[in-house]
């Protein structure tokens, strides 16, 4: 487990963890409402080089990122609004990944369409604010978790 005392240190753990996202990567964040998914996300988006305002892709469920904004495509996914894993083809995520990497928001959603080798996060808020954070490491990220 890891603490994150503050969004600042929850967003500087997305900023790492950008800085070594990969072509093919899944970085799946879990977490209630207002635990610091979309902070992470914002993290790891600003950690591949992007600038601007990093909205909840909640209405849209996807937003690309590509470069010259990003080191490399990714694709910010939140799920929450998703009831059926069947509708997740129409969201086309395999292709996303095949040319850049994924954050998802709220993986829970995918049921069994959920990858075996996504890094999942997951973010607790403790008594005091704090984050709690835990991770499923698979054996793709097990040399780069956690991120320096």
């Amino acid at each position: 487990m890891m603490l994150l005392p503050s969004p600042d240190e929850t967003h500087a753990l997305g900023t790492r963890l950008g800085t070594i996202v990969e072509v093919g990567d899944v970085i799946a964040l879990e977490g209630a409402l207002g635990a610091g998914k979309t902070v992470l996300a914002k993290g790891v988006l600003a950690g591949l080089g992007y600038r601007g305002d990093v909205p909840s892709p909640s209405y849209p469920i996807v937003i690309p990122y590509a470069p010259p904004a990003t080191r490399i495509p990714l694709a910010h996914v939140d799920l929450y609004r998703v009831d059926d894993p069947s509708a997740l083809e129409e969201l086309a995520l395999e292709d996303a990944r095949a040319e850049g990497a994924l954050v998802i928001e709220w993986p829970d959603r995918m049921g069994s369409r959920a990858w075996p080798d996504m890094l999942v996060l997951t973010l607790t808020v403790n008594d005091d604010g704090a984050r709690a954070l835990t991770a499923q490491v698979p054996p793709a990220w097990e040399c780069r978790w956690p991120p320096k």
